[in-house]
C-alpha cells in the first residue's frame, strides 16, 4: 500500500541539510541575542 505522496515527490532536497540550515539560523538567532545581552550588561557595569 503505497501513498500518493511518496509516488509524486515535490521537493528531492535532503532533508538533513534542511534540519542542518535550521539548526544553524536558529542558533545564530540565540548566540546574537546572547552576545547582544551580554554587551548591554558589560556597558551597564561602567
Amino acid at each position: 500500500m503505497s501513498h500518493e505522496f511518496e509516488k509524486d515527490v515535490q521537493s528531492k532536497r535532503n532533508d538533513f541539510l534542511d534540519g542542518a540550515v535550521g539548526f544553524v539560523v536558529s542558533f545564530g538567532f540565540f548566540a546574537t541575542v546572547f552576545i547582544v545581552a551580554v554587551i548591554v550588561e558589560l556597558v551597564g557595569r561602567f
